[in-house]
């Protein structure tokens, strides 16, 4: 990929013809380009690690959006860990660890299928290769959320459940009981326990409980944030990307002065830009996140073992806060989304120039 841009050097060499800069950025590894057994392994290793270290941010997320009423990121942190210990923190990790790996395959499957074959489509049509690379982004970013869900659901059911057990026992300031909502009054001793016992009382349907607002929430949500990553590294890099990089001692030439940059640099500016796609993507889709968690930990007592339906959903978070109550958990989501998408962009580059089968070609 390069990217050029000019600026003039100073007023006195205006009329001059200014001089052009040009960043060569290493280049796009594709699926076929992939060593898919390492690409896998290592894969489950390193998301697995990245997972765990942010696992208690989602725990908080999932707290404080089945509260009734408003309570403090910081101060439902200290709540668990002084009630019910550190452990809680990472409460249905086991089970979300399990279903992760399964639907990381899925997910980086998809996403490599669906980013090559669009991207060669849309350059063959005649798209700029600016715009084939965000339309294949997009694309690619939506197909794979798509897919993990299949298997992300039932697992994102069963560990929420247990994320807010415990919850409505008691709570911040003494008493949270009368600040959380209905939540599921089920016992669970572990994932097993929880999959078994909501197999048996809602059957299939209750371990695919919000799948479709899963779809409506993650299969947008990765279109965006994939889109919005695209057109980021490409404002960053024609921005300021070239103040960071080498110049190129042997790429002098026509007055072009040519710019490559090290590993580091280039690992910087996906984070930057992966950091900024996850703000974009955690605030369009806030409500969304809310509703969906809420009809899969909520028990719906007014609907009998319907489970609740995403109008009542919708008027019990209204009537508790406004429609600012639908932004319950914003904070850690945000910080998770852009923590998690920094990491992961990151982990996920890294991960691909370790897989690739020849790695001098992308060095």
């Amino acid at each position: 990929m390069n990217l050029s841009a000019t600026e003039e050097e100073s007023p006195s060499t205006a009329a001059a013809a200014a001089a052009a800069k040009e960043v060569h950025i290493p280049a796009e590894i594709d699926w076929e380009m992939l060593d898919k057994s390492k690409f896998f392994f290592l894969g489950a290793a390193l998301f697995s690690g990245v997972s765990g270290m942010l696992y208690p941010i989602v725990v908080l997320k999932t707290r404080q959006q089945v509260a009734q009423s408003e309570v403090s990121c910081i101060r439902t942190a200290f709540w668990i860990v002084r009630n019910e210990g550190f452990r809680a923190l990472y409460r249905g990790f086991g089970t979300s660890l399990t279903g992760t790996i399964p639907a990381r395959a899925l997910y980086m499957t998809a996403l490599e299928i669906t980013k090559s074959n669009v991207g060669s489509a849309t350059v063959r049509l005649g798209f700029p290769e600016p715009t084939a690379a965000t339309i294949a982004n997009a694309a690619a970013g939506l197909s794979a959320a798509m897919a993990a869900q299949l298997v992300w659901t039932p697992i994102d059911v069963v560990s929420q459940r247990l994320m807010v057990q415990g919850s409505s026992s008691s709570g911040c300031g003494g008493n949270l009981n009368s600040r959380v909502a209905n939540v599921s009054a089920c016992k669970y001793a572990n994932g097993i326990d929880a999959f078994r016992k909501i197999l048996n009382t809602d059957g299939p349907r209750g371990l695919y409980r919000g799948f479709g607002i899963s779809i409506l929430t993650y299969a947008p949500s990765n279109a965006v944030w994939w889109a919005s990553y695209s057109i980021a590294q490409r404002m960053v890099w024609s921005g300021f990307g070239y103040y960071f990089c080498k110049k190129d001692e042997y790429g002098n030439e026509n007055g072009v002065n040519t710019f490559r940059p090290d590993s580091k640099t280039v690992m910087a500016v996906q984070g930057v830009s992966a950091a900024m796609a996850g703000g974009v993507s955690a605030l369009i889709t806030m409500p969304l996140d809310t509703i969906k968690t809420r009809l899969q930990v909520l028990d719906g007592e007014e609907n009998g073992r319907r489970g609740p339906t995403i109008a009542h959903t919708i008027r019990n978070l209204v009537k508790e806060g406004g429609w600012m109550a639908c932004y319950r958990g914003l904070g850690p989501r945000w910080a998770s989304m852009s923590m998690s998408a920094t990491t992961m962009i990151t982990t996920y580059e890294f991960l691909k120039r370790m897989s690739t089968k020849n790695r001098e070609a992308v060095t």
